[in-house]
């Protein structure tokens, strides 16, 4: 299966690499991609419970998708996100 996600608080490539390198990282969910511009993370998985997974797991890191809750705590994790993908891309 492949799912499309619009999601919150994505600024930059360091978000994106951050969400490519933690979403690849669960297990059946493949080619993992990130649109900048359009907000959205797109990737291949088996089944309900993996796109489940990967959704929380962008939960988790201060992504939600647009139909969720987007407060403080998830714009705070997001900096971190942010933060960590650059540090990561050098």
């Amino acid at each position: 299966m492949k799912s499309s996600i619009a999601i919150q608080n994505l600024k930059c490539g360091g978000c994106a690499a951050t969400i490519v390198d933690r979403l690849s990282k669960i297990e059946k969910v493949d080619d993992v991609q990130v649109n900048e511009e359009e907000s959205t993370v797109t990737f291949v998985h088996e089944g309900e419970e993996e796109k489940a997974e990967a959704i929380q797991k962008l939960k988790d890191l201060g992504y939600p998708p647009v139909d969720s809750e987007n407060n403080f705590v998830a714009k705070a994790k997001s900096f971190v996100s942010c933060a960590s993908g650059r540090i990561s891309k050098k």
